[in-house]
């Protein structure tokens, strides 16, 4: 083997090298190659075409005819008149929530608590507050001075019980509404119950519950004649306990006395 022959086969060793080294496993050289081994026939057969799958013309041609017969749209396009006004978007009401009607709350007022006690002196009948809660006893300071009034005032120093006190509330316990308003009605219909029974001249009321809810008055009533429907003509006394712990307020009882006790002394002089 000659220099040449061996630098072909060195040649041809490289690029099968080449070849391997790229994965190559079968190739063509677009020249015959010295010292090649013979090409097989098998490859160089160029590869078999796949026969396409026959496609029904007439679905074609259906859709090219319909495609065909089918109008153009085409997109409207709206030219405004001249002079006409632009459309507004209407937008419809939200409705609106409904008010929630908002009931009121019932406060409830705690009852009041007095003691009262109705009396009778001459022609004038006496609704007393008393202080202790507690009947009158004859030493009790408060009744003194009411004796006191009652001979000043030219009546009986030694008045006469109508039926028990009256203690408000009623009821310790109970639904029963014993409020002011209900207080104050139980109190007028008690004492003209009493008066009915036994009429007089003027109804005394001692003390601020007896003004209160016998008179339907306040403080400010104080030494006044009031006019009561279904009780007649009234006086308002201060309380027997403020009389005592203020004693400047006797002058004023004693000079409202001088004026109202002509209405039960009238007839004793006629």
């Amino acid at each position: 083997m000659t220099a040449r022959d061996t630098s072909a086969l060195n040649a041809e060793l490289r690029r099968r090298a080449y070849l391997d080294a790229m994965q190559v496993a079968t190739w063509l050289p677009r020249t015959e190659l010295p010292f090649a081994a013979p090409s097989r026939m098998e490859l160089l057969a160029p590869p078999p075409v796949d026969e396409a799958p026959e496609v029904a013309s007439e679905p074609l041609a259906v859709v090219a005819e319909v495609v065909r017969e089918a109008p153009a749209v085409r997109p409207k396009i709206e030219i405004p008149r001249p002079g006409a006004q632009p459309r507004q978007a209407v937008v419809e009401p939200v409705a609106e929530a409904e008010p929630v009607e908002e009931k009121p709350v019932r406060v409830s007022v705690p009852p009041p608590r007095f003691a009262l006690q109705l009396l009778r002196a001459g022609d004038c009948a006496l609704l007393v507050e008393l202080p202790t809660g507690q009947s009158f006893q004859s030493r009790d300071p408060a009744y003194i001075l009411l004796k006191d009034l009652l001979r000043a005032a030219g009546l009986p120093d030694s008045p006469q019980l109508l039926g028990e006190p009256v203690r408000w509330p009623l009821l310790v316990r109970g639904n029963m509404d014993q409020g002011p308003q209900a207080a104050l009605e139980f109190v007028q219909s008690f004492v003209a119950a009493r008066l009915e029974e036994q009429p007089c001249t003027c109804l005394w009321l001692v003390g601020l519950p007896a003004i209160r809810f016998a008179g339907e008055a306040d403080e400010q009533s104080y030494n006044r004649e009031l006019q009561i429907e279904g009780l007649g003509a009234c006086w308002a006394v201060p309380g027997l306990e403020l009389l005592m712990e203020e004693p400047a307020r006797k002058r004023e009882l004693w000079q409202a006395m001088r004026r109202t006790r002509q209405r039960w002394l009238a007839p004793a002089h006629s």
